[in-house]
């Protein structure tokens, strides 16, 4: 097919445009300026053009565009005009990752980090929120399998739209309130839809919203507070690194500070598990 992308700068956007031109689709994109990720894309030969313009609209089979689109762009206006299909990412999602094994990874904050320790850890695509120091990107793509690694987005309900293999959760802060109409009913309700859709759930069980569910819903529960022991802070060849010893599962070591490292490791390594 012949995709494109609005707002193809965006982290979540140039995630979902790399993997389409690594399956082998025509790709192109526009932004309203250019930036690393812009530059980036080029140089894996994808069209991005600058500004915004109904002339980037042609014969495209596909136009996505993220959330912050207007829906008066000239691009959307144009595509409509010219017959073609146009979806907002939080509805691509359910296209593009339909045949996927989705590992999906959710939470206010922490989710780069959990999904980039499961990449690390796990064979299969992964699309991160940011650049993994891994594999220097936030796109990885592995054809010889079905098990796609991926940071899920609250802000626009899309996680609801990721076709959850496994669904793990660090946290459900509120937060990206005003998609929600600030009703918090609303917004717990999608987190539960988002972990119920899944057949595996590994979830935060001391984090104050997923605590609740813990009688409700099967799932490999961490309770970071004694399931988490002998944490400590060291270098490694000069490097940051958070030591902790995992339920009976043994001694690990990961990049950078902090007991929530240890968690959203823990997390990563219980999915993996």
């Amino acid at each position: 097919m012949k995709i494109h992308f609005i707002g193809i700068g965006g982290i979540g956007i140039s995630g979902l445009a790399q993997y389409m031109h690594y399956q082998g689709h025509e790709v192109s994109g526009s932004d309203i300026s250019d930036s690393l990720l812009t530059k980036n894309l080029r140089k894996l030969g994808i069209k991005v053009t600058v500004p915004h313009a109904k002339s980037a609209i042609s014969d495209q089979d596909l136009v996505i565009h993220s959330a912050i689109i207007s829906p008066l762009n000239p691009e959307i206006l144009q595509a409509k005009e010219r017959g073609i299909e146009v979806l907002a990412r939080r509805e691509a999602l359910l296209r593009i990752l339909n045949k996927s094994k989705v590992y999906s990874v959710a939470g206010a904050h922490g989710k780069s980090t959990t999904t980039a320790i499961l990449a690390s850890i796990m064979q299969g695509s992964a699309i991160i929120g940011a650049e993994s120091k891994a594999f220097g990107s936030n796109v990885r793509y592995d054809e010889t399998t079905d098990v796609m690694l991926f940071e899920a987005d609250e802000s626009d309900g899309s996680f609801i739209n990721s076709n959850p293999h496994c669904a793990i959760v660090i946290n459900a802060e509120p937060e990206h309130m005003e998609y929600y109409d600030y009703n918090y009913d609303r917004f717990y309700d999608s987190y539960t839809k988002f972990i119920s859709s899944a057949p595996c759930r590994v979830l935060n069980a001391e984090d104050p919203c997923l605590g609740t569910l813990v009688e409700k819903i099967d799932a490999h529960w961490l309770y970071p507070s004694r399931d988490i022991d002998n944490l400590e802070f060291i270098l490694i060849e000069d490097e940051p690194h958070t030591r902790f010893t995992l339920k009976d599962l043994g001694t690990f070591n990961v990049w950078g500070f902090g007991r929530h490292i240890a968690i959203d490791a823990s997390l990563a390594i219980l999915a993996a598990h």
